[in-house]
């Protein structure tokens, strides 16, 4: 007879794609009219995927305790509706990850970001080159190893559902409000592509997701 457990891993794997798929597409409706409202409804969901679902990141021992994901508050400041340039040549790069793997990435373009009254910097924009793709854009800064994740935070991770959408073709959302730490954050068990040196920014981006430490 079959071992009923892994199967039943997969399907808890695939209603957790499918939660995220449903909540991006919550917040991409919600931004175009209250960015504060959806910041706040991706707040409380993700609450509730990371203390109830099976798939959540946190270890089974501090899951009884957990309090919700502490996150900076919203600052409009910090969310774009970035031009790609693809005029780059495409740059294929291997990226190491949490567990020491290798994740094959494609730079697709890049993305120049000038908040108000903070230098201009771009961000690298990537595809994840295996089977499935999607875009992908971490980043790491200034609070990256004190009151972030050490390996960086994500922006975008399309083929996990995390999708902020566009606002007219050749641009992208990029809302560090909605910046969040991958897995391997909360239990290293997880295996989480880290972000480049390309992008890692000299600046500290005090909005999104926040470290428990």
């Amino acid at each position: 007879m079959t071992d009923p457990t892994p199967l039943a891993s997969w399907l808890d794997l695939l209603d957790w794609r499918r939660e995220l798929n449903d909540l991006y597409a919550h917040v991409r409706e919600e931004r175009a009219h209250d960015p504060r409202a959806a910041h706040r409804h991706w707040q409380e969901r993700r609450n509730d995927l990371f203390r109830r679902h099976p798939q959540t990141p946190l270890p089974a021992d501090e899951r009884a305790a957990f309090a919700g994901l502490p996150v900076w508050e919203y600052d409009p400041a910090l969310s774009f509706d970035a031009p790609i340039d693809t005029t780059l040549p495409p740059e294929r790069l291997i990226v190491a990850s949490s567990t020491g793997q290798d994740m094959p990435l494609v730079r697709i373009g890049r993305a120049s970001l000038t908040p108000p009254a903070a230098p201009a910097f771009t961000l690298d924009v990537y595809w994840i080159d295996v089977y499935g793709g999607g875009v992908f854009v971490p980043f790491r800064d200034a609070t990256s190893g004190h009151e972030t994740y050490g390996g960086g935070r994500y922006l975008l991770d399309t083929a996990k559902g995390a999708d902020l959408g566009s606002v007219q073709a050749g641009h992208l959302t990029l809302d560090f409000n909605f910046a969040y730490h991958p897995s391997c954050h909360y239990d290293p068990r997880w295996s989480c592509p880290l972000a480049p040196p390309q992008n890692v920014l000299g600046a500290a981006i005090r909005a999104g997701e926040r470290s428990r430490m």
